[in-house]
This record gives C-alpha cells, structure tokens and sequence, in this order.
C-alpha cells in the first residue's frame, strides 16, 4: 500500500565548503531523479578552486529534482537536489548533518536504486551495471578512465571514451589522449567544417588572429589570484647556493637498504627544513600589515609543490616538524596519490606555513620561485646531476644541487636569509650536521 501522503520533500542546498570557498562547479551527477538514496550517499562531484570533492546528501529518500546541469557554476547555498523522504518526525533523525567525503563521512555511496513516481514507498529492483532498468540512465561500462575531468572534457566534445585505447598503463586513457584526439579531428575537419563544439573551457578571441581566450577559474583561477597577490604584497628577495649532494644520496642508499619502508628524497628534504626553520624562524612566519607584526608561528605545516592535470597545488604536510622521515615519506605518498587523482579536500590544500618547491623533477637546474602568500619563504631544490667539484682538494665528479630561498624581506634580512639557506646546505653536503639537531 503506497505512503505517498506520508512523504515530503526537503531541499539540499550547496553546503559552505570552507576555507572562504564561494562557489563550486557540477562535474558530475551520480544521482538521477527518481533514484533512491541513503543518508550521506554522494550525489555530486564538484570542483572548486581548491580541489575535487563528492558532496553527500545528510537525508534519506528520493530524489525529486535536481538543480544546475553539468559545467554549472552555482554559489554556496543555492539549491542542488530535492528529496522526499518519509514522516517529519523520521527525517529528523535520517538527517546526518555531515557535509562532505572526508569531513566525518565515511560511508561508501550506496547502490542506485530507482522508485516507480506512482509508487513512492516502494522499492524497484536495483539497476543492472550497465544503467538499463527503470528510466535509461548514462552508460558508464568498462571504459578505463580514472579522472573525471577526462570524462567531462571528452563528453563536452562528443568523444566516445570506449573507441578510444588510452597511453597510460594498462591501457588508462589520459586527458593527452582525449587532447590529442580532439586535435586530430580539427585537423581532419574541412575548411567549412569544425568539431561540434571547441575544447571545453577554452573559446575563440574576438581580437584578430587565432588567439584563444582561456578562462581564469577554478584551480587556475585560484593560482592566478593568490600569485598576483603574493607579488603584489610581499617585497620577496632570492639567494641562491651550489650545494654538494652526494653524501645525503648515499646516506639514502644507505637507509633504504637497511630494509623496512623506503625513505623518499623529498622526506630527507623537508626534514632538512623542519631542522632549518627551529633555527631560523623568522622564516616561518607571516605578516599581519593590519597591527604591522610579524607573526613567528609555533608549528611547522609544510606545503610542497604537485604538478597534476589540473595544475599546480600545494598539498600541506600537518606538523611537519614532528614527524620523522619515515612518516614524512608515507605522508607525501598520500598526498601525491590524492592530487594524482583529484582527490585532495580543501583541508589539505590550505594551512601551510612555509613550501618546499622540488622543480628539479622538470629537469632543470634553477627558479626564482614566487612565495605562497601569506607564508613568508619558499626553497627552491633543482635536479641533482653530475658535474665537476672541488672535493678535499681535488677535482672530482660529484652529485651537485642548486637550492635556492624566496623570502619575504618584511620577516628578516639577508643575514637570516643566507644562515638559513647555508645551513639547509651544509645538511645536504654533511648529512650528520643533521643529526646533532635531532
């Protein structure tokens, strides 16, 4: 016997995502009307300017409506999807109050299921895998893709994902296919044809010429703004040093064959600049212009640089110095798996009090590089090669690394500066004067 004048609907707004995010993009529905749902089940993936994030919905029901297509911008509290769930007095203790994955939520999204509209109380039959049951729905099927954003930027075109063979490993299809197949329609199109629609995100100049106009949102938006305001508030300085690697990549020879986990190059770094900073910690700091004080901050929460298809993020080590390499490695694992994979919350992105920026893994030598306002410096690793040294007193081939600190002029002078960067240097080329400061 159908309850249907039991249920009632409840509206499930865009929550406030933190970190003074405004507005959040529809990447993808994983919800359709009609579909059953449970309470903190994700309903949509959205992506703001500070990561991807599945949104969970805090009540249990059908869902009636939603709102915003997929490309969608919509601000913080606008409406995303309805739900009619059962008595009042039941949706009071269905809701969870949780808001998103990774902030207290840690169901796995429930099975689809689909309710018939003339009877709201019962529950159909789940959907089979390939979405045919009930109302036909998106066909996912095996295709071999991890990113959403591959997803969407080949949807937007009209690529079919599953005649495609991607390039990565085991035949995983990246965002440079989908490119590249993208280019290669537009080469194959005759001068009065062109693909059904341009590449996502990017459209043609209205000045002369083939110039293309690419929006500044999202992540790249958010890198825009937060380097222009670091140039444009903080009077940074540059010091540079050659500094002799060798003997901190033997002591990590050494350590990793002593067997248990594996100890990374960027842990023995940033260990280094744990160690740097409690003698130096002008240069974990910020400065608040309001009361015209340079604030020394107690606790030492290390971002680090991560190129991903997305961009340039800084994921943020919490209490960097308080972990030891070992922990130090499984941390920067984490954190480089879930910005691979688009999976960083806001929480990890944001908080950082000093970066460590390990360009050399672009195969060059030397930066400049620009500070992560409102942190106060950044050190710069390039590559580690080869090159003629002076070692005892004689010339030798040796493994040598430029580093290099930005740092905020305002917070000290060049003296703390040069202590500061000779000292990182001097733990690169004696790796024990480390260990008289542990």
């Amino acid at each position: 016997m159908s309850r249907a004048s039991d249920m009632h609907s409840l509206e499930f707004r865009l929550p406030d995502l933190g970190e003074g995010l405004t507005e959040a993009e529809i990447v993808r529905w994983l919800v359709e009307v009609g579909d059953l749902v449970t309470v903190d089940q994700p309903v949509v993936e959205v992506e703001t300017a500070k990561a991807m994030v599945e949104v969970p919905c805090p009540y249990g029901g059908v869902v009636t409506a939603r709102f915003g297509e997929e490309g969608t911008e919509l601000p913080v509290g606008a409406p995303l999807i309805t739900v009619a769930v059962g008595a009042p007095a039941a949706a009071e203790t269905e809701g969870s109050g949780n808001v998103l994955v990774g902030y207290g939520t840690s169901q796995a999204p429930a099975r689809r299921r689909r309710v018939t509209p003339e009877r709201t109380a019962a529950v159909a039959p789940p959907r089979e895998a390939n979405g045919h049951g009930g109302t036909p729905g998106p066909v996912d099927g095996p295709v071999p893709v991890i990113s959403p954003l591959v997803r969407r930027l080949a949807r937007q075109n009209g690529l079919d994902l599953r005649e495609m063979t991607g390039s990565g490993p085991d035949g995983l299809i990246l965002r440079a296919d989908v490119e590249y197949a993208l280019r290669a329609a537009g080469a194959q199109a005759g001068p009065s044809e062109a693909p059904a629609e341009a590449p996502a995100r990017v459209t043609p100049a209205p000045a002369a010429g083939n110039g293309l106009r690419v929006p500044l949102k999202g992540i790249r938006g958010a890198v825009a703004d937060k380097l222009s305001r670091s140039r444009r508030e903080i009077p940074d300085a540059t010091c540079w040093v050659d500094a002799d690697a060798t003997e901190l990549m033997r002591t990590r020879a050494a350590m990793n064959a002593a067997g248990g986990p594996k100890i990374s190059l960027l842990a023995l770094l940033a260990r280094i600049c744990t160690a740097a900073l409690a003698r130096f910690p002008e240069l974990n700091s910020t400065v608040d212009m309001e009361a015209r004080e340079v604030v020394q901050l107690d606790q030492v929460h290390l971002g680090f640089a991560a190129q991903t298809e997305r961009g340039l993020v800084v994921p943020v080590v919490r209490d960097a110095h308080a972990r030891d390499a070992e922990a130090l490695t499984a941390e920067f694992a984490r954190l480089t798996e879930s910005a691979r994979t688009g999976t960083l919350t806001p929480g990890d992105l944001t908080g950082g009090t000093f970066t460590l920026n390990n360009y050399g893994v672009f195969g060059v030598d030397g930066s400049t590089p620009i500070i992560n306002h409102p942190e106060a410096a950044m050190l710069g690793v390039g590559r580690i090669v080869p090159k003629p040294w002076v070692h005892e007193g004689e010339l030798a081939v040796r493994q040598v690394v430029q580093l290099s600190l930005t740092f905020d002029h305002r917070v000290c002078d060049g003296g703390t500066a040069g202590g500061f960067l000779r000292y990182v240097a001097d733990c690169v080329e004696q790796p024990a004067v480390l260990l008289r400061t542990l």
